[in-house]
């Protein structure tokens, strides 16, 4: 029988004591929302005519969040939360830093704006197998990819995600749906599978899971862990996930096929997942394997800009065409990655603001022009400017801004990757930035004439959808499209802290573990 004992026992030396206060909760609420919203549509999965109004409300309440979270990440610093009161390392720790904050904020505006299309895109029979649940439970697990500060729930975030976005992709149970969705799963676990056979050689090497441990203790370890092997799996399995050259092949096989409003989502959010996971790894991880590795980034992102947008020009449907202009995004994002300047990596963080709004808007544009004309095919599609001339401003300045051409969003990062790859000694990298800038101005201006600008081939055009929320979703969409291009300071002020935030942890590392967390 064990001795009665009445020694105290301390347990601030391994718990957190104090209570939370309820602006500390702002850290878990962008995730705790989405799936509080999800677990109350599948409560009320019979009443489908309620789901759009509260997935609207839910995204409303989580965007209003992010927006609190990064003021305070902005005013204060990274802020953090260790899951049952355990000290970091042990607790499951969310930390939320200007990057990771600020893309989380972008992501819900986007999927807000989503949800909104969807209550217009999705039908009765989309409702009842789940398009609401799926899509909250898909944005639970984006928040959470950006915000947690534990490498091994990263990987869970991308599970809870890629799940989901398999029972979207095959909502409907159309042929082309489950034949798209066969190979985005596939060729998805794939990467998967290598990113959690990486994280458990991490583990391995330094005996703790959490970003902030690993980035204090990755100096120390650098003589005798294969940090290098390392950094290329982990840039391997994040290069599959965003969909860079020479493993992006999955995207343009099954982005097409779903509802557009999926493909919105997955062109506008997804992809980005991917690239914030390799800026989170590679620069603020292993910036010395990031830098032995940079000219096979530089080379890879070239290639994906130039076959993203060569694949463009060659397609006649209108999803395809968009597709391929997300893979060329990547690529772009990919060479501030590469460049691993300050200078380059905001470029690369206001770039990824910018993708994720007007690839989003891009396809739903491309749903109203469906519902205006009929289709998706170039060879049918025409005349919907001398009927609807508003979706043809609408249409130009996405367009423009898809380019980066003023006064669009996209000329400002176009503008800062260029000047760092010149100041980096890369001009060819720069060459290949404009490059496919012009080439991006031949895809969709191709596209703007045969769609919109073109004379009617058949007579009218088919009005099978009111376009009414579409012009509300995109006029929502174009207002951060012109601020960002017509007043861009206060948004690269936030991408400058982004990437200062990665390349120097220190702050991060210390408040992940105050005390003496920069030993």
């Amino acid at each position: 029988m064990a001795a009665e004992t009445t020694e105290q026992i301390d347990l601030s030396a391994a718990m957190i004591l104090a209570p939370a206060t309820p602006a500390d909760w702002l850290v878990v609420a962008p995730v705790a929302i989405p799936i509080l919203t999800g677990a109350v549509l599948m409560m009320i999965r019979h009443q489908t005519r309620l789901h759009g109004a509260l997935a609207v409300t839910g995204l409303t309440v989580t965007f209003i969040c992010n927006v609190l979270l990064l003021m305070r990440v902005l005013g204060e610093g990274p802020q953090v939360m260790t899951m049952g009161r355990w000290l970091p390392p042990f607790g499951i720790t969310f930390a939320a830093d200007t990057l990771g904050a600020s893309l989380a904020l972008v992501a819900s505006l986007a999927a807000l704006i989503g949800a909104l299309y969807a209550t217009v895109d999705i039908g009765a029979v989309g409702r009842r197998y789940g398009f609401y649940p799926f899509m909250m439970l898909m944005m639970a697990g984006v928040g959470g990819s950006f915000l947690t500060g534990d490498i091994f729930n990263l990987y869970v975030w991308f599970e809870v995600f890629l799940i989901s976005s398999f029972g979207l992709l095959v909502l409907g149970s159309e042929k082309r749906q489950l034949d798209g969705a066969t190979k985005y799963a596939i060729l998805n676990l794939i990467g998967t599978t290598l990113f959690l056979a990486t994280v458990a050689m991490l583990y391995g090497a330094f005996g703790t899971l959490n970003m902030a441990d690993i980035a204090r203790k990755a100096d120390g370890l650098r003589d005798a862990a294969p940090l290098t092997t390392l950094a290329v799996l982990f840039l391997f399995a994040f290069g599959m996930k965003a969909a860079a050259f020479p493993v992006n092949f999955w995207l343009p096989a099954s982005y097409h096929t779903p509802r557009i409003v999926t493909a919105a989502l997955f062109g506008g959010i997804l992809t980005k997942v991917g690239v914030y996971g390799l800026l989170r790894v590679l620069v603020m991880l292993f910036p010395p394997e990031r830098e032995l590795l940079s000219g096979v980034i530089a080379w890879a992102a070239a290639a994906t800009m130039v076959v993203g947008i060569m694949g463009a020009l060659a397609q006649t449907d209108l999803r395809r065409v968009l597709g391929f202009v997300v893979i060329s995004s990547v690529g772009i994002m990919l060479a501030g990655l590469a460049l691993g300047t300050p200078g380059g990596l905001a470029g690369t963080i206001f770039y990824a603001f910018h993708s994720m709004i007007v690839l989003t808007a891009l396809y739903l544009l491309a749903g109203v022009v469906n519902g205006l004309g009929g289709g998706y095919s170039l060879r049918t599609l025409s005349g919907i400017y001398t009927s609807h001339p508003a979706m043809t401003v609408f249409a130009l300045l996405m367009m423009l801004a898809a380019a980066g051409l003023p006064p669009a969003s996209g000329l400002w990062p176009k503008i800062m990757l260029v000047r760092a790859s010149i100041e980096s000694g890369l001009p060819w990298l720069a060459f290949a930035i404009l490059a496919t800038g012009l080439l991006t101005t031949l895809a969709l201006g191709r596209v703007f004439i045969l769609t919109l600008w073109r004379p009617q081939v058949d007579g009218t055009a088919r009005v099978t959808v009111s376009p009414a929320t579409g012009y509300l979703a995109l006029l929502i969409l174009s207002i951060p499209v012109l601020f960002m291009g017509l007043y861009p300071q206060p948004v690269i002020s936030v991408a400058e802290s982004a990437a200062d935030g990665i390349l120097d942890a220190s702050t991060y590392i210390g408040t992940v573990f105050p005390e003496g967390g920069g030993q």
